[in-house]
């Protein structure tokens, strides 16, 4: 047999990784903000929600699905990185102004991994991840791998109507005219049509602003949920908006390429501020109960993940593992040397993928929260309340980290959620050998996270 040339051995290899990138299916993640888990029709909210609702007959939905945290820049930084929020420089939300904190330049986004697969790549909506200021150099969402950004820093400014603080690719662009969900998507289908590479696949990464506050959302929308002044019908207006410009981005999607070949994922960063809309669950927002923690779990691809599953509650998953399942679904290699916190879900979404294992529980941390730490391991939730004291600021200091990295914690209390959601019954004294055992794989997890976690109040050698 006759040796190949190296310059023939060459072309062979790009023209596998050419087809290799055509041949994988397009991903776009859908991210709501400060929507609840009782919010859309799917899952038994009183929002008209076709499209969402759409996604899920069509695909599969998870019963019980986690945020990355209870607050917002955790979990995206949870979501880019498939890595507790802590270790990858994110404690709390971010306050560009006052803290160094940002997404560390040196965690695998995904954005990034899908770049050097042959992506496109784009991140359009709100970032709240970090972004420079003039006194404090962070990185921007092109350095963290996207070709392509359109976002604001953190929330909508003034309001959802006419923001005045998007910024494209690095530059501020004023005042636009309309409501942030519908500006985001027009943006979304201007990338999709004028500006991505077409020969490629594409990652496109839409983080919506509703319905976190200051809230707003078309009279004639909010109209059909009650008075045009009551702020729980502006609330639903937002969410209903933000549906239909999903329905837009949608049928955009299957105009440009057939369904069958995009992977669609929905979710929200945390739970609702509202208790009303939480499915009736302990807790709301900024708190490590169920209701700030559990959120919609949408995933949708035609032909490959099974339509019309619901996933039960006795088997948990969440945000931290988006990037372990595309990772499986595209039989793509994580990153070496990194250590994922997130499971590999693609055995429950696609027949063939052998069977599910979650390697670790689902583990939460917020400083501010009381219970500070949560942890889901099956059925069963164990949360725990701080063992040392700290100021009583709201906002998130860095001055605290030392002490939360050293942290330790009490009052260890255990629910079975597939009796009990609400979290009403704590079996701690019922079931010492458990909470035992659960405390034992909380503490594990917990250093780990501690351990990685950069100390802020300190140079950590990374923007």
């Amino acid at each position: 047999m006759k040796c190949v040339s190296p310059i023939i051995a060459l072309v062979i290899a790009l023209l596998a990784g050419v087809t290799q990138a055509a041949d994988r299916p397009n991903i776009v993640m859908l991210l709501a903000d400060d929507l609840g888990y009782q919010d859309v029709g799917c899952y038994g909210g009183p929002v008209k929600t076709p499209a969402i609702d759409a996604l899920a007959a069509g695909g599969t939905r998870f019963h019980d699905f986690y945020a990355g945290c209870a607050v917002c820049s955790p979990t995206r930084a949870t979501l880019l990185t498939g890595r507790h929020h802590i270790r990858a420089g994110v404690y709390s939300w971010i306050e560009d102004g006052p803290q160094r904190s940002h997404l560390l330049l040196r965690e695998n986004t995904l954005a990034e991994l899908l770049k050097n697969e042959g992506y496109a790549t784009a991140h359009i909506g709100k970032w709240h991840l970090g972004m420079p200021t003039p006194k404090l150099d962070k990185p921007t969402p092109d350095e963290h791998g996207f070709d392509y950004w359109f976002a604001t820093v953190k929330n909508a400014i003034p309001s959802h109507r006419n923001p005045n603080n998007f910024i494209r690719n690095g530059k501020p662009l004023g005042e636009l005219e309309g409501y942030s969900c519908q500006i985001v998507v027009d943006e979304a289908i201007d990338w999709l049509e004028t500006r991505r590479d077409a020969k490629k696949p594409f990652f496109l990464n839409v983080w919506f602003h509703e319905p976190h506050a200051p809230i707003a959302a078309p009279d004639e929308i909010v109209s059909d949920y009650g008075e045009l002044k009551d702020k729980g019908a502006i609330y639903s207006g937002t969410i209903d908006n933000t549906d239909r410009a999903i329905a837009r981005l949608v049928k955009k999607l299957h105009e440009i390429d057939k369904p069958e070949n995009t992977l669609i994922i929905y979710a929200s960063d945390n739970g609702s501020y509202r208790d009303d809309r939480t499915g009736g669950l302990r807790g709301k927002k900024g708190v490590n109960w169920e209701g700030g923690i559990r959120v919609p779990g949408i995933f949708y691809w035609p032909g490959n993940i099974e339509s019309g599953k619901e996933i039960s509650g006795n088997i948990p998953a969440g945000i931290i593992d988006i990037f372990p399942t595309i990772c499986g679904l595209l039989a793509i290699t994580p990153p070496e040397g990194r250590h994922l916190d997130g499971s590999d879900l693609a055995p429950l979404l696609v027949r063939g993928h052998g069977e599910f294992t979650r390697h670790q529980p689902l583990f939460w941390h917020l400083q501010r929260s009381r219970p500070i730490v949560a942890m889901r391991d099956g059925n069963y939730s164990l949360v725990a309340e701080r063992d040392y004291e700290m100021s009583s600021d709201n906002m998130f200091q860095e001055a605290w980290i030392p002490r939360i990295k050293a942290g330790t914690y009490k009052n260890f209390q255990l629910y079975d959620l597939s009796v009990d959601p609400q979290q009403k019954h704590n079996l701690a004294s019922e079931k010492p050998q458990l909470v035992a055992q659960l405390k034992s794989k909380m503490l594990e997890i917990n250093d780990s996270v501690m351990a990685d976690g950069p100390d802020w109040s300190q140079s950590v050698g990374d923007r």
